[in-house]
Parts: C-alpha cells; structure tokens; sequence
C-alpha cells in the first residue's frame, strides 16, 4: 500500500547530503522511496477500502456544518453506497471510461460522492466553480468536450445559456430540490440514485490513467486544462503528511482516523480537492463540508465546535481573522474559540511574519507555508514536526520532490540569486516523480513550454537561502524594476498588513516616464477605519492624506527605502481569484491603460 512511504523514525539508507540542511529534513529526504504500484485507483483508496472493512465503514467520512451546528454525518460505508449508485446513474447515461464529467458543486457531502463515483468508474472528474459565470463554464465544458454535468441547483441557470455551445453534454444530473428539473436538469440526483443498484465494481485503472481535468487560469490567453493522473495523489501525499505535521501517522498513538479536517478551500479547485478532501479520505479521517461563504468569526467557531485538528487556509483568510479577532495575551483566540489545531497548511501568497505570529500567538499553532500548483502540487513547503518553519518561507521540498531555484537556461542558481521554481521529472534516487500532471488539455505546445528539459518551471520566483529554504519573491509577471531595483511585491504587501489599519495590500508598478516604473499599492483599510471619516467627501479625503503618510512612513522604517510606495490608492477590496489570490495583473493592466490615456 501506498498509504505508509513515510515513518516517524526513518532510518538513513543512503548517505545524507552535505551543507547545513536541518537534520530532521536530511533524514527524511535521504531515505525516502516512491511506492508506485502499476494498477492505483484513487476512489478505491480513498472510499471502497475503507467502506470494505466493517470498522473502518463506521466512521465519519463527511460532517456539514451550517448554521453554528453539524447539521449531518456520513460514514464511509455511506459515501461508498452513493457512489456506487451513482456510477450506475451514470453508466445507465451513457458515459464511459475517460469521458469527461463535469461537477460544479459546493463543498457538501454530494460532492464527495460525485468525486468517488466519477473515479471509481475509471472517467475523469471536471470541477468547475460555482461562482463561474456562463461564459466560464461554456469554455471549459465546450473544450473538454464534458458528456456529462452533476450540479447544484444554484448553477443550472448558468448551465442552461450555454448548452447550444456544448454539443457533447448530453446530460445534467441537478442537484436540490425536485425543481431543478425545470430548471434545466434530465434528471434529479436524489431520485435517480434511489432507484440504482447500490453495487459497483470498481473499475481496474493504471496509476498512469486520466482522473482529474483542472482548469488553470494563466496570466494571458484561455484557461488551460491540467490533465491529472491518478498517481497524482500518491505524489501528494508527502507534502500533505508532513504540511499536516503528520497527518495520518503517528508513532506513538495511532491516531490517524481520529483526525478531523476542515478548510474553506473549494472542493472546485486544486487547493480543495487534492489538498483536502481526498489526502482526508485517503487516510480514513473525517472532513468538515461548509457550503456557506467564507467568514472569519463563523471559521474559527467551525473550528473549535467540530474539533478540527488540522487546516488548510489562505492568508488572505487568517489576515481577516487577525482584523476581526485580533485577540488578547491573556485571551486567545484559542482559547476564546477552544481550538484544538494540530497543524495548520498555508499557501496560495507569502504569508509574513505578521501572519505568521498571529497563527502561533493567538491560533496556538505553527503554521506551515507551503507551495504547489495544479500541474505538480504540494511539492515544496514546511513541517513543524521535522523541521522549524521560518516566517515568510516556502520552505524546502518535501520527501520525493527534486526541487531546485533555476535560471533561464535551466541551470540551478547560487545561494541568494533569484530564479524559477522548478521541478524535476526525477527524484533524488533518479526514479520518477509520481506528482506530475499528464499534459494540457489538448496543448502540446503549452506543456512543451512549460518544461526546461527535465524541469518543470513553475513561472514563481524564489531565492535559496544557505541552508535551503526557498524565499518566494512573486510570480515571474509580478516582480518588475524601479530605477535599477527589483521589486517583489510580498515583502512590501507584508509590510503594509502591520499596519492596524490595513486588512489587505497589493503592490504593482505604475508606468514612469523617468525611472521605468514606480511602486504603486492599493489598500484595503479596516471596516472601522473605513467608516470613521462617515461619509464625508472632505473627511475621507483628509484621512486618506494621513495614512498615505503614515503608511509610506512605515515601509520606509521597515524595507529599503526604494521599497516604500510612491502612490497608494485606497479601495474597497482587491480583485481576487475564486482560490482567494490576489490578481495582481489585473492592477497592473490598469495602471499600464491608466498611463496610455495620459500620454494620449
């Protein structure tokens, strides 16, 4: 089995590298080997073998919580059930091996369910966001050439305007209420399962057969397909285990299937579904599914009242939990929320010392950074248990992944020189690298592009420090140079979040006719700040003057002085993907339209 590559006290098989690495860190990585087997099928390790052991189908698969309570549980001999009844649904539809099935879904216990029916079947599961508008979902599902859509009710009027533009979808399965029927869907996903068999098979796929298409929006052109195996997971899983402080392993207590996982990540996207929901499955555990939108109070009360040991949450959503519960030294938010975290995962933007302190101060956990992407996830980051988190740090790669800093020509970068992040097809032991992803969609040129020989470039640049933590630095397209300087936004954005008054930051260039480009932030002030000045025009524009300078006074106390911004420009809220990032470029194009209509 795949599921015990790594152990507590790993003994040394092969000699460990020279240089300064932390000790627990050389272990692992010196002595660890991929266990690949030739025939893997993600649904069958994450749901079919444990519903196949009488005490293991017991246990809790999936809790929803809605409205401050668990509103209802599932077992694992539950999920199992569905799901077989559902992949008979779908065969009696028509599709088959390979064909693309799209799930546009909220995180609930249906999801779930379409995910293990989906695989176990030997198709590839498509999600697709809920917050897509028409125009999204035509795309993807008319590209991928989908045969088949299970949706939440909320999505179908969406699904409807686009039909006519995919020829191949000949079916959508709606999830709620009998109504959907009217609302575009063949057939209703309750009723359709009652009446199927509850017994599948599940179907014999190689670990090297599609499973997964994920849509990445890249920084320019249409979205590309990522095309996941089901090895894929496998490759996941170091980075899960040792993010998660060794989730699913324990040396001395065994408690894997009493470990409760909850984060607000989509089940839509990679960080929510690869990250998430099948590493928890995997390992027989339980996973906390909230449909509701993302609050910061309503997270940590989530957390203490369902006893989530360990997390997954985007900086964005711990910098709303330190504005909104900020806490106290003698009144934590531990404390105050009863939180039992054993581990908490971070990725998605650097997250900075500011964060990073809040997490260990106030959530009472070390959290650890970690980098991935759909392509290749979870293949660099950090483990509390093994080796210390350093605030603001990527970390180093995890057990199995040939991570390296690489420059244009694909050769690795001196200690402190900026580069690519990048990936080798191989592994340290020269085997290869289960994580990759297949291709894109339908994109030979694209994946050809995305690889430097063996390496596998990421397009996000760091610096390696001497004793191998990456510093992430921003994507290749956010850096840029003012009078000579390279710009990476993070430090400053970081900065700017110490502030009291700031809830969120992002920094890009704006166009100079002198210096090339200057720093430029946009800012997001707190509720309370925001709203002291009423709605006075002259009052909002006198305490917009105030924080500019005082703002800038900060950066300039904290960073290098060509660092601090030259403009800031206050806003509501900054333009973010559905995964919680920051879309920097769209800032920067509008700074750079701003410019051509001055010089116009």
């Amino acid at each position: 089995m795949p599921s015990r590559q790594l152990r507590d006290k790993t003994p040394s098989r092969t000699p460990t590298p020279s240089g300064t690495l932390p000790e627990g860190y050389r272990r692992l990585h010196s002595a660890f080997r991929w266990q690949v087997p030739e025939r893997f099928n993600i649904a069958q390790e994450c749901s079919a073998r444990w519903a196949a052991q009488p005490a293991a189908a017991r246990r809790m698969a999936i809790r929803t919580f809605a409205n401050g309570t668990v509103q209802a549980s599932y077992s694992y001999a539950q999920l199992q059930e569905q799901a077989n009844r559902l992949s008979n649904v779908l065969v009696a539809a028509g599709v088959r091996r390979g064909d693309r099935v799209a799930i546009v879904m909220p995180q609930c216990f249906e999801t779930a369910v379409a995910y293990i029916a989906v695989l176990q079947m030997g198709a590839v599961a498509m999600p697709l966001s809920l917050l897509f508008g028409p125009e999204a979902l035509g795309y993807r599902l008319e590209n991928s050439e989908a045969v088949m859509a299970i949706a939440d009710a909320s999505a179908l009027a969406s699904l409807q305007q686009v039909r006519a533009e995919c020829p191949q979808l000949r079916c959508v399965i709606g999830v709620g209420a009998q109504d959907v029927l009217q609302g575009g869907a063949q057939l209703h996903f309750a009723s359709s399962l009652a009446q199927a068999s509850p017994v599948f098979e599940v179907v014999d796929t190689a670990a090297e057969d599609p499973a997964i298409l994920i849509y990445t929006s890249g920084t320019t052109g249409n979205p590309k397909g990522a095309l996941l195996p089901h090895r894929a997971l496998i490759g996941n899983l170091t980075g899960f285990i040792c993010s998660q402080n060794w989730f699913g392993f324990d040396g001395q207590t065994n408690r894997s299937s009493k470990a409760v996982f909850w984060s607000p990540a989509d089940w839509a996207w990679t960080g929510g579904l690869m990250d998430a929901l099948l590493p928890t499955l995997y390992f027989g555990c339980t996973i906390i599914a909230q449909a509701a939108r993302f609050d910061p109070q309503t997270a940590l009360q989530l957390m203490g009242h369902c006893g989530v040991t360990h997390t997954f949450l985007f900086p964005t959503a711990i910098k709303a939990m330190m504005k909104t519960c900020p806490g106290t030294a003698s009144a934590t938010v531990q404390k105050q929320y009863k939180l039992r975290l054993e581990a908490l995962m971070s990725a998605g933007e650097a997250m900075g010392d500011a964060v990073f302190a809040y997490c260990e101060q106030q959530m009472g956990v070390t959290p650890n950074e970690m980098f991935g992407q759909t392509e290749i996830n979870y293949i660099v980051g950090n483990c509390a248990r093994h080796w210390p988190p350093r605030a603001g740090s990527m970390g180093m790669g995890y057990p199995g992944h040939r991570v390296a800093v690489i420059d244009e020509d694909g050769n690795e970068c001196p200690v402190g020189v900026p580069g690519d992040v990048a990936l080798n097809r191989f592994d340290v032991h020269g085997q290869p690298d289960p994580i990759f992803f297949l291709g894109y969609w339908k994109n030979e040129a694209a994946t050809r592009d995305k690889f430097t020989g063996d390496w596998c470039r990421t397009g996000d640049l760091a610096v390696r420090d001497a004793e191998g933590y990456l510093w992430y630095q921003g994507r290749s397209d956010d850096v840029f140079k003012s009078s000579g300087y390279r710009i990476g936004p993070g430090e400053i954005e970081n900065c700017l979040v110490k502030h009291p008054a700031v809830v969120n930051a992002a920094v890009v260039p704006k166009p100079d006719a002198e210096r090339g480009a200057v720093v430029k932030a946009y800012v997001v002030l707190s509720a309370d700040v925001a709203a002291s000045c009423g709605n006075s025009t002259s009052a909002r524009a006198d305490l917009h003057a105030r924080l500019t300078a005082e703002l800038q006074s900060h950066v300039k106390g904290l960073l290098a002085p060509y660092e601090y911004p030259k403009e800031i420009e206050f806003v509501d809220a900054l333009p973010m993907t559905t995964t919680g990032k920051v879309q920097r470029r769209v800032l920067r194009l509008q700074e750079e339209a701003r410019a051509k209509g001055l010089a116009g």
